[in-house]
């Protein structure tokens, strides 16, 4: 084979080479900002909902329905925390229908949404 038909292999093997090592610098650099996009990204998937909590630290779940609780405050007993959240009214209306309002904090079914000034007393 004569020289300078070796030589022109020899090239087209480095630049195939060099074109291949390109490729694959790009996908690298494609990867890292794709997992940069995605570490932003799932960190807020993980966020349950922004939704506030009532004084007995549950919510409606408006999903499924019902209620459900994300803490129990330190202050409180367990026996009076479950009698809080065995009684639940989703609004003054209905706390007035159940003949209890106005509810007084650490009243059965006292929430922090019935409540609107904050001063411990809902449905006023």
């Amino acid at each position: 084979m004569p020289l300078k038909e070796r030589e022109g292999r020899s090239e087209d093997r480095d630049d195939l080479f060099m074109r291949l090592e390109f490729v694959v610098i790009v996908l690298m650099m494609v990867g890292s900002l794709l997992s940069v996009v995605v570490s932003f990204i799932w960190p807020s998937a993980a966020i349950a909902h922004p939704g506030g909590l009532a004084a007995d630290g549950c919510h409606n779940d408006r999903k499924n329905g019902g209620r459900h609780c994300h803490r129990t405050p330190p202050t409180q007993s367990r026996d009076r925390q479950s009698a809080r959240t065995d009684v639940y009214y989703a609004n003054c209306a209905a706390a007035r229908a159940a003949g209890k309002a106005p509810v007084r904090s650490g009243d059965p079914g006292y929430a922090r949404h019935l409540d609107r000034d904050g001063d411990g007393i809902g449905c006023e």
